[in-house]
């Protein structure tokens, strides 16, 4: 049996990554690389699936204009797309990844997508992030 945990922290110290936290017995990865925009990004081993969850803003106050323009860039996204917590107030960038045969350029496609994200869109996030 792979140990998907342990490959994937793997790949993300490959792609110069830095993991600051790491909770094995729970399969959780928090990770950043400040560079790519990318700050603790939480990273879950759930076999058969790589969940990836990135804390974008809280939503101070219900918006249309808010929605549609994060649902419209969900369009734009190349991997992941922008989901609201249970709460409904705050925005998370969030992907998933089949894991069983999970390799380094995939891994990277996804952060990548959220890194191209966060330098695009950052001036509408701060806007948002403001209301």
């Amino acid at each position: 049996m792979k140990d998907h945990y342990h490959i994937t922290r793997d790949f993300l110290l490959e792609l110069d990554f830095d993991i600051s936290r790491e909770a094995p017995q729970d399969c959780i990865l928090v990770a950043q690389k400040e560079s790519y925009g990318i700050k603790n990004l939480i990273l879950g081993v759930a076999p058969p699936i790589l969940i990836l969850e990135q804390f974008i803003f809280r939503i101070n106050a219900q918006s249309e204009k808010i929605f549609k323009s994060l649902l419209q860039k969900n369009r734009d996204i190349i991997h992941g797309a922008f989901v609201l917590d249970e709460s409904g107030e705050k925005v998370i960038f969030r992907d998933t990844l089949q894991i069983e045969n999970l390799d380094i350029n995939e891994l990277e496609g996804s952060l990548n997508s959220l890194s191209l994200l966060m330098s695009e869109f950052s001036d509408k996030i701060i806007e948002f992030s403001k209301y």
